[in-house]
């Protein structure tokens, strides 16, 4: 008998370790535009903060002097479980109808010549937005995908949640950091998030988060800017990273691209 129990539990154990919960830490990242420098520096940094998600809220290119590098890099995060969406500069690479400043029609143009036709193929692919369990990824105004409109204010933060059913809804786009909140009483609030300081998404408030750039923060902070979210304790955290800046801005020097495109990493606007 008990010979026959020995040889039971380590069958039992076994079975609760297959189906113990596993942590989910979800890297989300925006608005790379290009540049390698910072998106290494953030995947180096969720990586040893034990992200074990990804998700990429768009605007792979655009501005910055490394698009097919940095294409290459979330497509191999795909290849490994990672979410990828469209961002108006991706559709800029396949579509001409969109209406872009001089610098950025003007990057966008360079940014073709330097892609092969399979990376636009890939950038037209990529769905406009993703709903898993309570979230949606989006890059812009969730209300109207493709009509790549900011969210900025309460007013506009009300207009993407209530398009939705989604609790948490995350965005790009901006390229400040933001969160709105959606109380029990109907009231939209909305603060810029402290770096690094995880702020509760409870319930029964709606949510949502903008998580600033990657790649060209406009906040005053020349530092990249990604999120990691986690799940389970229904928890939201900016990260900042710095990064070589002025390789970066070098480097968009030397393409021929616009100065003003490098002058603004320096100083994050």
């Amino acid at each position: 008998m008990g010979r026959a129990r020995a040889s039971v539990m380590p069958v039992l154990a076994s079975a609760r370790h297959r189906y113990q919960h596993i942590p989910v830490m979800i890297a989300i990242l925006s608005d790379i535009h290009g540049n390698r420098e910072a998106l290494s520096a953030c995947l180096a940094h969720a990586d040893r903060a034990g992200a074990t998600r990804y998700v990429f809220l768009g605007d792979y290119v655009g501005y910055g002097a490394d698009p097919a590098w940095c294409l290459r890099t979330v497509m191999d995060r795909i290849a490994h479980g990672a979410v990828a969406i469209r961002g108006n500069h991706d559709q800029a690479i396949f579509s001409r109808n969109h209406r872009m400043n001089g610098r950025a029609a003007a990057a966008i143009e360079w940014t073709r010549a330097q892609l092969s036709p399979d990376a636009a193929t890939f950038l037209k692919s990529l769905p406009l937005e993703h709903a898993e369990e309570d979230r949606l990824y989006v890059h812009a105004d969730a209300s109207d995908p493709e009509a790549w409109r900011y969210v900025t204010s309460p007013e506009e933060a009300r207009r993407s949640l209530e398009a939705t059913p989604a609790r948490v809804t995350l965005c790009g786009h901006v390229h400040v950091p933001w969160l709105f909140g959606l109380t029990a009483t109907d009231k939209c609030t909305a603060f810029r998030p402290a770096h690094d300081a995880p702020v509760p998404l409870s319930r029964p408030r709606r949510w949502l988060a903008v998580m600033g750039s990657v790649g060209q923060p406009r906040d005053g902070d020349p530092s990249a800017c990604y999120g990691l979210l986690d799940p389970d304790a229904a928890e939201l955290r900016w990260i900042r990273v710095p990064y070589d800046v002025d390789a970066a801005a070098e480097k968009i020097r030397r393409a021929g691209l616009p100065e003003s495109l490098a002058d603004r990493l320096l100083v994050g606007r």
